[in-house]
């Protein structure tokens, strides 16, 4: 319900100030001065040199012909480019479509027909791939190549310039525009592992936003925030992805030390992490496994790194792992829907000098909501439920950074606000402190002899085991139980084997201390190399369910 109230006066020669993302370029020409972008160990750009590249390409889009309204595609890895243009083409009141490329061939075409991309932004790796699809984008009017070095590549695609060819044609001291702050800056689409993919879409003033509620929760829990501007940043979550997180915005306008590592090579992530001396990055549980993992980290010193997981839930294992390595390791919940941060698992003040167990129960857990964000449980009526620590239901929230429906998709947008709320689909109960903790999505619970079984938890205890590189848990169809659990793990050590019967045993643990009950333990243990994951690292338990 809104009321009438009594409006502010305003004067007329007032600036109203709109929540635009240019606005986030002020402060960092200030707090970055001495401090550098970096990217892979081939660039390097003081904040001065990347506010005036920032200028030239926004300008550079206009003289090439893109008007505001226009939508700008980017098919690029992690890098400077991609940092310019979250600003550049935003700037001038054009759309930025991050494409995602690591979806098929025929998702990204279907993709960029769907987002009406009138100019195309293309890395030299991708060439080939956009040999196949380019004639089938009438939308499409200029292509635009990245190149990473001085030679060019022999291509078979005929394109109207390279990045840097429409920077020369840019100034500057181009000031970019103001204009409704509700206008659209970005878009791009969810990984579609259910029909096609589904476009999520974001306004100036939800990433503004989002990047001020981001910064407020990240640096204001004493003794040390979380995020400053003395930390030095690398994303390891593709800048494709929802922003990466939002991150590379709030570093921004906090002028940090910036690593942009191209395409994610674990060799290079941990050389560029060491003598870039990174302190804050952000990825999903694969990628901190595969770090962990890599023969060049076993005597890597990374003690001081600070590490959100998100995208799955952070396994007990692997976070314990973590800490014993030196990492600040806690969780980071939201969605694509979401901008994404909804809420982070931080200590507070008194849990600082909490045991090891306890830390590991608040950094696994969901976390404490952002500011600006109300975060609900509710039962299947639409009731909120109480910070009990047991009422499970569903998370619906409300934040000024929700995407408002699904691109060209209105039926979909009224299902994810149905009632008012955004709905995660995922289940939850909230804790008598505050802390959220997820136990599944709803589409991942498994079902069985009528009892609910959460295969993020199974996730979590079976990840403890030293055996245990990586585990997915699914239920199957059961003839008796309805649905019955089985796990899908890749061993630390496949030259050994897997211990089945040894895991079991350590699984009884849990069932004698009354974490779970005996009917948790999964039938199967299917042995895998890799398990299957989606275009951006989360498990695929569709494809895992066909597996097992």
């Amino acid at each position: 319900m809104t009321i009438a109230t009594k409006l502010i006066e305003k004067t007329p020669e007032a600036y109203a100030y709109p929540l635009l993302i240019k606005q986030l370029l002020h402060t960092p020409i200030i707090y970055g001065q001495g401090r550098e972008i970096v990217y892979r160990d081939t660039r390097r750009f003081t904040y001065d040199e990347f506010y005036k590249r920032v200028n030239r390409l926004g300008s550079g889009l206009q003289a090439i012909g893109v008007n505001a309204g226009d939508v700008v595609a980017f098919l690029d890895w992690d890098s400077y480019r991609y940092l310019e243009a979250y600003f550049a083409v935003p700037g001038i009141g054009a759309v930025l479509h991050c494409v995602n490329i690591r979806l098929s061939p025929e998702q990204i075409l279907w993709t960029m027909k769907h987002a009406e991309d009138t100019v195309v932004f293309v890395h030299e790796t991708f060439v080939p791939l956009i040999e196949s699809i380019k004639d089938q984008i009438p939308s499409v009017k200029k292509w635009i190549v990245m190149k990473e070095g001085q030679e060019t590549p022999g291509f078979n695609v005929a394109f109207d310039a390279e990045y840097e060819e429409v920077l020369a044609r840019g100034r500057e001291d181009f000031e970019f525009p103001d204009f409704d702050e509700n206008s659209q800056a970005t878009l791009f689409y969810t990984t579609g592992t259910t029909g096609d993919p589904k476009g999520v879409y974001f306004s100036h003033r939800q990433l503004v936003l989002h990047t001020m509620g981001t910064m407020a929760a990240s640096g204001s829990l004493p003794p040390n925030p979380w995020i400053c501007s003395s930390d030095v940043y690398m994303p390891i979550t593709p800048m494709f992805h929802v922003h990466a997180w939002g991150m590379p915005y709030v570093a921004t306008a906090l002028g940090l030390k910036q690593v942009y590592p191209g395409q994610y090579e674990p060799g290079l992530l941990l050389k560029l992490l060491i003598t870039e001396k990174v302190t804050y990055s952000h990825c999903v549980p694969t990628i901190m496994q595969m770090i962990l993992s890599s023969p060049a980290a076993a005597d890597a010193d990374l003690s001081g790194w600070k590490v959100i997981i998100g995208g799955s839930a952070l396994p007990r294992g692997l976070a314990k792992a973590c800490l014993e390595r030196g990492i600040d390791v806690y969780t980071g919940y939201g969605m694509s829907e979401t901008c994404p941060i909804l809420t982070l698992a931080m200590l507070r003040p008194e849990e600082l000098d909490a045991g090891m167990e306890r830390q590991l129960d608040i950094r696994t857990s969901t976390g404490l909501p952002v500011p600006l964000v109300d975060l609900r449980v509710i039962d299947p009526a639409g009731n909120p439920l109480p910070r009990d620590g047991k009422s499970t239901g569903e998370i619906v929230v409300r934040a000024p950074w929700l995407t408002q429906g699904y691109y060209k998709n209105p039926e979909k947008g009224q299902e994810l606000w149905e009632g008012g709320y955004l709905h995660t689909g995922d289940v939850a109960y909230l804790q008598t402190d505050g802390y959220v903790k997820i136990t599944d999505r709803i589409k991942d619970v498994i079902k069985t002899g009528g009892e609910w079984v959460s295969s993020l938890e199974m996730e979590s205890l079976i990840s403890q085991h030293p055996s245990v590189a990586e585990v997915a848990v699914v239920g199957v169809p059961d003839e008796k139980w309805g649905e019955r659990p089985i796990a899908m793990v890749v061993p630390k050590s496949p030259e050994k084997g897997f211990p089945e019967n040894e895991v079991r045993k350590f699984m009884m643990r849990f069932v004698e201390d009354g974490t779970i009950s005996k009917y948790y333990i999964p039938d199967r243990f299917v042995v895998v190399d890799q398990i299957p994951k989606t275009s951006v690292g989360k498990l695929d338990k569709k494809r895992i369910r066909q597996q097992v």
